[in-house]
């Protein structure tokens, strides 16, 4: 960032994201770094004081200090082991000045936790460039989910590919192979959703659950999908597109139609899962249609996981079924 202050008005789709989060999309700062420039008045709303918890309203004003200097001095080690930079360089589906699209595996965390030592952003350090700057994640995907994931290079450009990630400007298309066919074979499913705990693993474990309108903590979640191939009446490949992004949406929405996706321990129907398949949660995201200011979309894809290539063999579907345009079988 330049050596001068900035101020920026908050979007209409900004509204009600944490003051702390809408700066960690501009600056690279840490937590503590925030904190003290809260405390000390160089971060302002509307020319007031303000907390790191506070949430931001459509056209407010935020004041953003000069930061680099700081920034340099706290930045965080990007060294990578040569294994982890072979890793993370084989992922890569795309590269451009402002993002990288990686091919995330299936059974690898998108950020780590209590037990999680080895994850993608903790690995980005092997991306950084030239400048040491560490790319930043612009949205996630479960543990178990495979597929496209896009890192910011800059904050600028992390910031501005999240605003298309929380409208819906950028179209998302996963593949899933569900226990059973839904039916209707193709539709949208709306439907309101909130944390609680229950499923499949235990009324102990967190998990997303049933609501209604108005109740707290309710969130509304709509999923296009589409029948893609059957086999029989054993299994469907569908596709789907979230026009939300609510935690766990499209693996509620299937358990929904009474169609769990396979490998799905966590909101599994009572259905028998078709036998002879790869091991593993069967959801993939697909595709990634992001939105130029100039010329065409950019259309991003993943090729199939090991285990879900095995389930479309053992189960006789071909990818080429659902053609070259990802967003083709909605039509």
């Amino acid at each position: 960032m330049s050596g001068q202050v900035i101020l920026e008005t908050v979007s209409v789709k900004e509204e009600g994201v944490r003051l702390d989060k809408w700066v960690k999309r501009r600056l690279q700062v840490t937590q503590g770094q925030i904190e003290k420039l809260l405390r000390t008045g160089q971060i302002r709303v509307d020319g007031a004081r303000a907390k790191s918890n506070t949430r931001l309203e459509a056209g407010q004003e935020v004041r953003l200090p000069p930061v680099k200097a700081q920034a340099k001095t706290e930045r965080r080690d990007t060294s990578a082991s040569a294994s982890d930079r072979k890793f993370m360089r084989d992922l890569i589906l795309y590269e451009d000045d402002d993002m990288i699209a990686l091919n995330k595996p299936a059974g690898i965390a998108v950020q780590g936790g209590s037990k999680m030592k080895r994850h993608i952003d903790g690995m980005l350090g092997a991306l950084s460039g030239k400048d040491g700057a560490k790319p930043k994640l612009v949205h996630r995907l479960d543990k178990d989910t495979s597929g496209v994931l896009l890192v910011g290079k800059t904050p600028a450009a992390t910031a501005h590919l999240a605003d298309l990630f929380r409208g819906r400007e950028m179209q998302k298309v996963y593949w899933a192979v569900t226990v059973r066919v839904p039916n209707p074979p193709f539709g949208q499913i709306r439907s309101w959703m909130r944390k609680g705990t229950g499923g499949a693993l235990g009324a102990d474990r967190e998990t997303m659950i049933p609501a209604r309108q108005g109740e707290e903590g309710a969130r509304h979640a709509v999923t296009d999908y589409a029948v893609v191939s059957t086999a029989a009446r054993r299994a469907a490949w569908v596709a789907l597109r979230p026009l939300t992004g609510r935690t766990h949406q499209l693996r509620f929405h299937m358990l929904e139609l009474e169609t769990s996706i396979l490998g799905d321990r966590k909101y599994a129907t009572a259905r028998e899962a078709p036998t002879g398949v790869g091991a593993g949660l069967h959801l993939h995201a697909r595709a990634l249609i992001i939105p130029r200011d100039r010329g065409k979309d950019l259309t991003i894809t993943a090729p199939l996981p090991p285990h879900m290539k095995e389930t479309f063999a053992a189960l006789g579907f071909d990818e080429r079924e659902a053609g070259d345009d990802p967003l083709s079988v909605f039509a």
